[in-house]
C-alpha cells in the first residue's frame, strides 16, 4: 500500500476555452482551497486539436503532453459547462483524444471529480454532468458520488475569474476534502 502521506498529484481541466469562463474559475478556487497534501495542475484544452483517428499513430505533442499528464495524475477534476444540455465538443474531443489510441486509456483506474457552473438556471450544469457520466465509466474511471456541485447563477458567485461566493467556497473546499478521501479510499 502506498503512503497516504504522499501529494497527491490532480490533473484539472475545464471543458470550456472562454477567456472568462466559470468552470475555469471554479478549478483555480479548487486550486487555492485543495487540502495541503493536494497538488492541482490545470490543463489548458485549447491546445488539443479536434480528433482525428488518422493521426492516433503520429499524435500532436500537446495530446502527448496531456496523456501523460493524466497517466501520472492520481486524480483528475473536471470543470464542465453544460452546451445544449450536453457536455461541450472541446470537453468530448479532449477525452477521446486521451483515450485512444486502443489499449492506450490514460484515464483507466482514475478517481475523478466533476462539478460546473452556469451563469443560468439553478440546475447548473445537470444535465452536462449526467451526460459525462457513461463516458467515464466506458473509460473505468471512478467518479466521486458526493458532493454534487451543480453550480447556477455563476455571474453572482464569481467575479473576474474569482469565486467571490463565500457558501460556493465552503462546498469547493468540502469537494476537494472528499476527493482527497475517496483517491486514498480507492488506493487500499
Amino acid at each position: 500500500m502506498e503512503n497516504d502521506n504522499k501529494t497527491l498529484k490532480i490533473l484539472a481541466f475545464a471543458g470550456s476555452l472562454r477567456k472568462d469562463s466559470y468552470n475555469k474559475a471554479l478549478l483555480k478556487a479548487a486550486k487555492a482551497l485543495a487540502p495541503n497534501n493536494m497538488e492541482v495542475e490545470i490543463f489548458d484544452l485549447s491546445k488539443i486539436p479536434l480528433f482525428n483517428q488518422d493521426e492516433e499513430q503520429h499524435m500532436p505533442e500537446s495530446v502527448k503532453e496531456f496523456k501523460e499528464k493524466i497517466k501520472h495524475a492520481d486524480g483528475v477534476l473536471i470543470a464542465t459547462p453544460e452546451y445544449n444540455r450536453s457536455i461541450p465538443g472541446v470537453l468530448k474531443n479532449a477525452i477521446d483524444w486521451a483515450s485512444r489510441p486502443y489499449m492506450d486509456n490514460s484515464f483507466d483506474d482514475k478517481p475523478v471529480a466533476v462539478f460546473g457552473a452556469t451563469g443560468g438556471s439553478l440546475v447548473g450544469t445537470s444535465a452536462a454532468q449526467i451526460s459525462l457520466r457513461p463516458v467515464l465509466s466506458f473509460l473505468n474511471m471512478h467518479p466521486l458520488e458526493r458532493p454534487l456541485l451543480f453550480i447556477g447563477g455563476a455571474s453572482e458567485k464569481i467575479e473576474n475569474g474569482d469565486v467571490v461566493d463565500e457558501e460556493l467556497r465552503d462546498l469547493i473546499q468540502s469537494m476537494m476534502v472528499s476527493f482527497e478521501a475517496w483517491i486514498l479510499r480507492l488506493r487500499k
